[in-house]
């Protein structure tokens, strides 16, 4: 009676522990982990079919998984750094328990792989994209004239210019996208908010801050690039806006220029058909965001 009862608690701890599973999205990353003899596995698209399987057994059983990008370089350099033969499944399973906190993840709630995998990869470059950001802006150093901190005074402005445009939007659901490309690699950020009638604006935070730091960047390097926004509310057609970059300010896009943006290939530059039940127009007025000229 004592064995079954002390089972029945380990089913029960089971399920209360958080797992994390590292996995290798694409078959480049799937080969260069085959030079280990402990990896077992060898076709890429089994491998998916056995995650998928494990990812399924554990949510019917109650468990919490989380999904993490394995970089098999990353893994390789952590070995090396940390003494650890790269060759041992306790290796990987200690790579992948520290991914859970440091590196980019999903949590797994049902979804097929191939609407897992893009999510992870999307997590991984906006982490990328924001890490690069923030580096340079750390780069850019005081104000020769007034000895204030660039970056920090260009993350300022980006906070108050988000902090106004999400203000002066309309309620309903919002998505902006904020693009830089005078950097020596382009910047992409896109924020998705949701507002109520009453003012309460719900949005991610990590997505928020991402955005900030791009246009900041932005700003404080008097980059080109722009913002576009679109808001969607029940019963109205989508409004959609946007400002250009112009020094460490926001210049107003013309109805027609948001238009032309929206309604071009960026790859092809080709004429693309305007999105029925869509409104091109002006933005709002964003008044006097706190700003510092350097």
């Amino acid at each position: 009676m004592e064995h079954t009862d002390q089972r029945t608690m380990r089913r029960v701890l089971r399920r209360e522990i958080a797992g994390t599973i590292g996995l290798l999205t694409d078959e480049h990353d799937f080969r260069a982990m085959r030079r280990y003899r402990s990896f077992t596995f060898d076709d890429h698209t089994s491998y998916l079919r056995q995650v998928e399987a494990i990812l399924r057994t554990r949510a019917n059983q109650g468990s919490h998984t989380t999904v993490a990008l394995f970089d098999p370089e990353d893994y390789a350099d952590y070995c090396t750094e940390t003494g650890l033969d790269p060759d041992t499944l306790s290796s990987r399973s200690r790579f992948t328990a520290e991914l859970a906190t440091k590196g980019p993840a999903v949590a797994y709630e049902g979804q097929p792989l191939t609407d897992l995998v893009p999510a992870l990869v999307d997590e991984a470059v906006r982490q990328v994209t924001w890490e690069y950001a923030a580096t340079l802006l750390a780069r850019l150093g005081t104000c020769a004239s007034c000895g204030e901190d660039i970056g920090h005074a260009a993350f300022a402005r980006a906070s108050a210019l988000l902090t106004r445009i999400l203000d002066t939007a309309p309620p309903g659901s919002r998505h902006l996208v904020c693009s830089v490309t005078g950097t020596p690699e382009a910047l992409l950020a896109a924020l998705h908010a949701d507002a109520d009638t009453q003012g309460t604006t719900r949005l991610d935070e990590a997505e928020a801050l991402e955005l900030t730091t791009v246009l900041a960047v932005g700003l404080g390097t008097h980059s080109p690039g722009g913002l576009v926004m679109r808001t969607s509310t029940p019963g109205t057609t989508d409004r959609v806006y946007g400002w250009r970059l112009r020094a460490d300010d926001l210049a107003p896009l013309t109805a027609a220029e948001v238009f032309d943006a929206y309604c071009t290939d960026i790859d092809t530059g080709d004429l693309i058909g305007p999105e029925p039940d869509v409104d091109y127009t002006t933005p709002p007025d964003l008044g006097d965001a706190p700003r510092h000229q350097h």
